[in-house]
Formats: C-alpha cells, structure tokens, sequence
C-alpha cells in the first residue's frame, strides 16, 4: 500500500492532483484540505483503493482524514467517491462529533447520500469507533443549527453562522444572533 507520498504539485485536473515524486507524476483525487496547500512541497496521506479494473489513489492532509476515509470504505453502500465527499466536507472532530450524536442530517446534505445511508454511516461508525469519538458538542448546538438550515440556510453555512455566536446563548437566541449578523 502508498501510505504517504512527499513531492512537487506538477498540476490539477478534473482528475486531481498530479504529484511529482522524483519524476514519476501520481495521480491523487485529494481533499480540499490537500489542494489548497500553497507549497510547492507536498506531503500527502494517501490510500490505494484496488478495483479489479484500476488502482485509484487518494490524497488526504492528515492521517486523521485517511483513517475516517478507511472507516467508511466499510460501511455498506459507501464507496470511495462518496467516502472522499463525507470527509472533504468536514473535518474529521466534527464528522466524529455528528456521528457521536446521531447526526444524521450532517451526512444527507452531502451529495450522493441519501437519508438510509447516513444513518448506516452513522451506526456503524459509531460502533467501529466508539470511545475514539470527541465529546460531543452541545445539543443546543443542533438545535440551532436544524433551525437555520429550516430557515433555508445549508448544514455547513449554519454551523459557520453560529460558530460566530456565543455558545453560552439558549438556542433561540443563537438563532437571531445569527440571522442578525448575516443582514
């Protein structure tokens, strides 16, 4: 397996990320955390997902990602597309946080998944990473963010919104914080 992978960025196509490593050029469907690094060095976490009819490597900013990565290559009916789209969208404290919760609303806002396989990514994982998993943040947190996302507001842009707003509020108040500073 290519666990990790140090070179130069010889360039980005729709395919992703091309890695000069003492001049073999890999290609690596990377993480936005892995793209917008600036440096011309780079240092990726990768994994090797062999199919009978490819070898694809993916590229991730830390082990954190990549371990999450390989935990929902596990969960039935999450192949590696939708497995880089669960941990490109968030970071992994906080993709650890909504499963701690029972989130399932954080992992149906991303493409390709649907309402039955956000709550099997959310039991299993729970149970493969069981005491791994951070404390969870407060439930008035959820409640505030469930109601700017009814509201019309997206998962990831409420939970920007309120992390401008003063966690010691009740959640209603968070709401209109929030609502008051996007006007």
């Amino acid at each position: 397996m290519i666990a990790r992978l140090r070179g130069q960025r010889a360039g980005l196509s729709g395919a992703g990320l091309v890695l000069d490593v003492n001049g073999v050029g890999y290609l690596v469907q990377a993480t936005p955390s892995v793209l917008r690094r600036d440096s011309a060095e780079l240092t990726v976490e990768t994994y090797l997902h062999v199919r009978e009819d490819a070898l694809q490597l993916y590229g991730f900013g830390s082990t954190e990602e990549r371990d999450l990565f390989v935990h929902l290559l596990g969960v039935n009916g999450v192949g590696p597309k939708v497995a880089l789209a669960i941990v490109s969208g968030s970071t992994p404290a906080d993709l650890r946080r909504a499963i701690a919760l029972d989130d399932t609303a954080r992992f149906e806002a991303i493409p390709g998944i649907g309402k039955k396989t956000a709550q099997r990514v959310v039991l299993e994982l729970k149970e493969k990473l069981g005491s791994a998993v951070d404390v969870p943040a407060p439930v008035t947190d959820l409640v505030a963010r469930d109601a700017l996302v009814e509201l019309g507001y997206s998962v990831a842009d409420a939970e920007r919104a309120l992390a401008a707003v003063d966690p010691e509020l009740s959640p209603e108040q968070r709401v209109r914080e929030a609502l008051r500073r996007a006007a």
